[in-house]
């Protein structure tokens, strides 16, 4: 599909959901909120910890940790800088455990010739410390999806393929060294793409005589998505596998579309938790395939197992900055392909300045993973200069939106089909403060705002019309945050940032 036909049915399809679903209020909410696909869990003593896809934001794989996998918080990331070997699509994290060393394979593109691979990093503990070591699988156009299981005491990598020899896409299972950062063997196949309707995002288990393969199949992203998750089992653990009659096991609901790619974790009371992405069909493409949890259940013994979903709490998702302490929240995320930010807070201001990419239009954009796209936005600009200094909605370096402060004009501009335009100016006075005001109402249409001193907000497009369907990239949501557009040498000084969601 070309993205124009894509951006059709993103305008057609979510502004349908926005103004006739109504979300139940029973239904299941998630417990990772936000774009957080692919999580993979892991339990280390008597904490949860979590890592889930970056996609095309720097720091990489967000880590979240939680007590009781219901109320999670973000610790880290595993990679405050890409490994040297990658340029991005930094994919379908998972944790494995082994001899006292936490291991994380994951898919990123490599540099040299933009194929996704599996490579390996490795840490003493779970959520911090990990160290790369560089690719471990690669397989025709693309290998995928890691996923560790030991069978009679060997340690085995699975994986996603495609693109070898005409095969269709199939389920891989290699031997891994005693290390764990090589495989030997021979490779194995474990399943077969026979239907044609994807497969991938595969865990394993061992219960009585069988071994159950848990896989997701459809299209994982955007729009059309259709993702769910199927199981088949198998006594041997290479296969093979007969697909359970009654798949999928997991799929759409009244509230929630496209389940799937998750992994199993064991409480101490010996139940089985999936937690697994989906996009809520309000939101959708907005606030990305979120981290979802669901009980593991066997009605039968030796008979195949069922999901249970399970609601994560009621908490509020508003955000609130003031700066006053010298750490960066874990909650920023940036495009590191297109810019290389400076970050400097304290005081009560934080500073952006930094280089971008020449076609990087937008300029540096200081993002948080937003929860819905009904919010408003604002911050307070506290220096005066020739950059642009705002707030942008960022899909990509050629897909944003965003109002800013540029010497003694404020602008509301958009960057779509690589051109910038500014569809609406006002002078103002050029000293003092400026507070900014971005506002995204239930239709996706965007409306900006501005003040300064104990004036009242006076409104700056309100009589240019600009949505957001434009935004959204196929495998993650847009971001909200600050922005700056400048000279190396200039820089962004805000003393605040605030995220608001509206019903």
């Amino acid at each position: 599909m070309n993205l124009s036909k894509y951006l059709s049915l993103v305008l057609a399809i979510t502004s349908t959901l926005f103004i006739n679903t109504a979300f139940a209020q029973n239904a299941v909410k998630p417990v990772i909120s936000g774009d957080y696909a692919d999580p993979s869990i892991i339990k280390a003593k008597d904490t949860y910890y979590a890592i889930g896809t970056s996609s095309e934001w720097a720091p990489h794989f967000p880590v979240y940790t939680s007590k009781d996998l219901m109320n999670w918080e973000q610790t880290g990331y595993v990679f405050d800088k890409a490994p040297e070997w990658t340029s991005g699509s930094f994919w379908a994290p998972e944790y494995d455990y082994n001899n006292g060393t936490y291991f994380i394979y994951y898919t990123a593109r490599r540099k040299s010739d933009g194929i996704s691979c599996i490579g390996v990093a490795t840490s003493k503990s779970p959520d911090e410390g990990f160290v790369d070591h560089g690719v471990i699988i690669e397989h025709g156009k693309e290998a995928i999806d890691g996923f560790v299981f030991v069978d009679n005491g060997v340690r085995y990598i699975t994986y996603k393929a495609y693109g070898l020899d005409k095969r269709p896409i199939e389920i891989l299972g290699v031997k891994l060294s005693n290390d764990g950062l090589k495989v030997e063997g021979e490779t194995f196949s474990m399943m077969k793409d026979d239907a044609g309707k994807g497969l991938e995002g595969q865990s394993f288990m061992k219960v009585g005589d069988y071994y159950y393969m848990f896989y997701s199949a459809g299209a994982c992203c955007g729009i059309q998505c259709d993702y769910n998750v199927g199981v088949a089992r198998s006594k041997s653990f290479r296969g093979p596998y007969e697909k359970y009659a009654q798949n999928p096991i997991l799929s759409e609901n009244e509230a929630w579309k496209c389940s799937g790619h998750g992994t199993f974790v064991k409480t101490e009371q010996g139940k089985y938790y999936y937690l697994y992405h989906a996009y809520n069909k309000q939101t959708t493409v907005f606030a990305g395939r979120q981290g979802m949890l669901a009980e593991l259940t066997w009605p039968e013994k030796n008979g195949w197992p069922k999901f249970k979903e399970v609601s994560g709490p009621n908490t509020s998702k508003d955000l609130s900055f003031n700066f006053t302490d010298k750490t960066l929240s874990k909650s920023w995320q940036w495009d590191f392909r297109n810019s290389t930010p400076k970050i400097s807070q304290g005081n009560g201001k934080l500073n952006l300045s930094g280089a971008v990419a020449a076609s990087n239009l937008t300029g540096i954009a200081l993002t948080v993973r937003p929860v819905s796209a009904i919010f408003e936005a604002t911050t307070t600009v506290i220096n005066s200069n020739t950059a642009i200094k705002g707030i942008s909605y960022y899909g990509d370096a050629s897909a944003a939106v965003g109002v800013g402060v540029t010497g003694n004009q404020v602008q509301f501009w958009k960057i779509q089909n690589k051109q910038k335009t500014v569809l609406a100016s006002q002078t103002i006075n050029g000293t003092g403060n400026v507070q900014l005001k971005f506002k995204v109402a239930s239709n996706l249409e965007v409306t900006t705002f501005y003040k300064q001193g104990q004036d009242d907000w006076k409104a700056l497009n309100s009589e240019t019309k600009v949505d957001v369907n434009f935004l959204p990239q196929w495998d993650r949501s847009p971001r909200i945050g600050l922005n700056f557009n400048g000279k190396p040498e200039e820089v962004a000084s805000f003393s605040d940032f605030n995220l608001k969601y509206t019903p």
